[in-house]
């Protein structure tokens, strides 16, 4: 938000997060086009990335994504519902116990990971009379959700297990795909083509985001993330447009003595006479504690360093090498943006780029900038 000030300028009064859904979409037809002729899904888990999983979906789905990944059935419940058109929405956690006639009820599709989960969705097939379509999750190598060997090889073995059940893809997940070059995924890949294979007809999808950029066929369909969302999907240049923004108003200003300390536990201390600006943004807002002392925002494009520990809901900067034309109540901070992408962030706070993203807090108003570009007409995708 902004207001006036006494002088007739305006100030920002709240932080704010700009999500630019032209950038969005413009992600997501650069991956669409890449992998062609395999088609492009999205995943919109965690509340879109924590951008909003409706508006995410409705982005996607008008540049003619028609496969959606949820990570919860929960999630699936939210979304579904508020669609306008139509698209598959894949449970990628798999069917849990309890779920399977709410799942079926809803047109929710389960990503199955284990012979329980199998045989469940097939009595719930039985119970209704009629084919429920799913999709099956092999472990290739990952160890985390899938089939593991030894129930792939009972499944082949007992095709009658998939008695009511209709399989949409057979997929797995790489380990590694953010590094192009490493073993891991050239093994992965012709783990899950041997098993692929034992599934003829069914069609493939492996590859991530960093998958979609490694220079090889996409099988059948790929599940683009943080690609959509700006993160950088491999280690090297960022392909992808940044979606995300975040700005803040100063909040307030002090000059401070050498000496003097700044912060829970006085953890900094001014070795200048130091001018500190202090934003209301703080860990509930999902800016992460570790930050301090080590982070930093820009303030008309200079760098000010985070000074003192991430409070709950502010942080104080060193504005000391800033213009004083650019210090007032409500002048801009830039925290994610041109001078520092979300990546960046991630990087300065040991962590990745999918948790600053999934970590920003509804407390922010929020800016959805409109796509600008007219979709294409793909609407006869299967």
């Amino acid at each position: 938000m902004q207001a006036l000030d006494r002088q007739g300028g305006f100030v920002i009064t709240a932080a704010r997060l700009t999500i630019d859904l032209e950038a969005l979409a413009a992600n997501y037809r650069l991956v669409r086009d890449r992998v062609a002729p395999a088609q492009a899904g999205g995943v919109v888990k965690a509340d879109g990335y924590g951008l909003g999983a409706v508006t995410v979906a409705q982005t996607l789905m008008a540049q003619g994504c028609r496969h959606l990944f949820v990570a919860l059935f929960s999630e699936a419940e939210a979304l579904l519902p508020n669609l306008t058109g139509e698209a598959q929405i894949y449970v990628l956690n798999g069917l849990l116990p309890g779920l399977d006639a709410q799942c079926a009820e809803l047109g929710a599709i389960p990503v199955l990971n284990s012979l329980d989960q199998i045989e469940r969705w097939s009595a719930q097939a039985l119970l209704r009379s009629e084919t429920l379509p799913a999709v099956l999750q092999v472990d290739t190598g990952m160890s985390r959700m899938g089939l593991p060997p030894d129930e792939i090889a009972r499944l082949v073995v007992t095709p009658s297990l998939l008695d009511g059940i209709e399989l949409r893809f057979i997929i797995s997940h790489l380990a590694c795909a953010d590094d192009p070059n490493d073993p891991a995924n050239a093994a992965q890949q012709a783990s899950f083509e041997a098993v692929a294979a034992q599934f003829p007809d069914v069609p493939r999808a492996l590859d991530n985001s960093g998958g979609t950029f490694h220079a090889r066929g996409h099988f059948d369909l790929v599940r683009a993330g943080i690609a959509l969302y700006g993160g950088n999907p491999g280690t090297g240049p960022n392909p992808m447009q940044p979606v995300v923004g975040l700005e803040a108003p100063i909040a307030q200003l002090r000059t401070i003595q050498p000496g003097t300390g700044v912060g829970y536990g006085l953890t900094f201390h001014a070795s200048r006479e130091t001018r500190i600006a202090t934003i209301p943004v703080g860990y509930a807002d999902g800016w992460p504690r570790c930050l301090g002392n080590r982070g930093a925002a820009y303030i008309a494009g200079v760098r000010a360093p985070i000074v003192g520990r991430v409070s709950m809901d502010s942080i104080t900067l060193d504005v000391t090498d800033v213009p004083t034309e650019h210090l007032y109540p409500g002048a801009p901070v830039e925290l994610i943006g041109p001078n520092q992408t979300v990546d960046q962030v991630a990087s300065d706070a040991g962590t990745i780029s999918y948790e600053i993203l999934t970590q920003l807090s509804h407390r922010y108003d929020r800016d959805y900038r409109p796509v600008r570009t007219p979709a294409l007409d793909r609407s006869n995708i299967a």
